[in-house]
């Protein structure tokens, strides 16, 4: 078990695996311990929206063979309001820009694959118990691997372990801040073996409350409602689920929502956060371990991925120059994109979704939202390009 590497990186969700990856191909070590055994990290269900500037990051590091081959390219989505349907065509609005489906589960196998392949140290049920000397230029993270504790002394640490993940406590309490929503509604997701009825996203608006299709490949179909926080997805039958879904998306002409069975169901709570900063001495944040954002804008999996190209970048030049400007820089950089993946995050998720008890005044506002991004090329764009996936900076 190596006890010394340039780079300790916590966590093997995408942040962690793609840094890994762009740290290796920029000659730096690094060691991945991940407290999950491989086959779990593998069939973790996440997003599967992937913005342009994640998919040129993963082509340019070798990690895209397969996202090209299987991923679904989509030019746009569909929004539906009032019985009709209003198409947002991305590459028109935003110089070209466009978006693919494929999933989270794929993307993770594809970077363990090469982790392996590269024969680089990727260690899985490494549970992380404390990172220690933070504030100094050896930080250590402790561990405990085949029932044994094990001690990594690092240059820098990468917490990539998500939002309750241990990195984050070797910051001191009074050095971080913690911005949060809960939503008062939640998803109530499956996974159905039919066809998608529809070649690209719909997001609906609904009396009945929100709903999504999206879809996992040509074969399976994603789908979404919004439900009340603590629902139990037991407690609905197949056709109750179908006849929703069929009720929300429903527009005025011939569109008819295809039915199978479901495989997979689940409830997911919706909630946002933002932690400041980024970066306290040796220790950096990334992913779910420094922002969470509600699926709707399709922003966690692509802010995950541009976490880790900007930190790869920075400890590139600190190996090559031993300058730590880059390393300076990252909180503040990537804050400024997070905050703006969380406002269009919260836009798209309180545009489309009915809180409970809300007014009639309030439902008039989203229809006239929804409206004038309908009747406005102006809106459209801004909507396509956050939609897509702002330049990375």
């Amino acid at each position: 078990m190596p006890s010394r590497t340039t780079v300790g990186v916590v966590g093997g969700g995408p942040a962690g695996l793609l840094l890994a990856r762009l740290l290796h191909q920029a000659g730096i070590d690094c060691v991945v311990l991940e407290s999950r055994d491989r086959g779990y990290v593998e069939q973790r269900q996440r997003a599967g929206i992937l913005e342009q500037g994640t998919v040129d990051a993963l082509r340019a590091c070798g990690a895209a063979e397969r996202l090209d081959a299987e991923g679904l390219v989509h030019d746009g989505i569909e929004l539906r309001w009032n019985r009709r349907g209003h198409r947002i065509d991305f590459p028109s609005l935003t110089g070209g820009r466009r978006v693919r489906v494929y999933a989270q589960t794929e993307l993770v196998k594809d970077l363990i694959a090469l982790r392996l392949a590269d024969g680089a140290p990727l260690l899985f049920d490494a549970r992380v118990t404390a990172v220690t000397g933070a504030d100094t230029d050896r930080p250590v993270v402790h561990y405990t691997h085949q029932g044994a504790e094990r001690s990594l002394h690092c240059d820098f640490v990468a917490g990539c372990d998500g939002f309750h993940g241990v990195v984050r406590t070797a910051i001191p309490a009074e050095e971080l801040r913690t911005f949060e929503r809960v939503y008062p509604y939640s998803w109530f997701g499956v996974l159905a073996d039919v066809p998608p009825s529809c070649d690209e996203l719909i997001y609906a608006h609904s009396p009945r409350g929100f709903a999504l299709h999206s879809m996992r490949s040509p074969a399976v179909s994603r789908l979404y409602l919004q439900v009340p926080n603590g629902t139990d997805p037991a407690a609905w039958t197949d056709g109750q689920i179908w006849d929703e879904l069929e009720a929300r998306f429903a527009v005025d002409g011939g569109w008819r929502l295809a039915r199978g069975p479901i495989t997979q169901r689940a409830v997911l709570p919706l909630r946002s956060a933002v932690t400041e900063p980024m970066r306290w001495g040796r220790v950096l944040l990334a992913g779910d371990a420094a922002h969470i954002v509600p699926p709707t804008g399709a922003k966690g999996l692509n802010l995950a991925a541009s976490d880790a190209v900007v930190l790869a970048r920075a400890l590139a030049q600190w190996a090559a120059t031993g300058t730590t400007a880059a390393l300076d820089a990252y909180s503040d950089a990537r804050l400024q994109a997070v905050w703006r993946a969380e406002h269009f995050s919260w836009f798209m998720t309180t545009t489309l979704h009915s809180a409970p008890g809300q007014s009639p005044f309030d439902t008039r506002l989203q229809l006239s939202q929804l409206d004038r991004i309908a009747a406005s090329p102006h809106a459209a764009a801004e909507l396509a390009e956050n939609y897509a996936g702002l330049p990375l900076v």
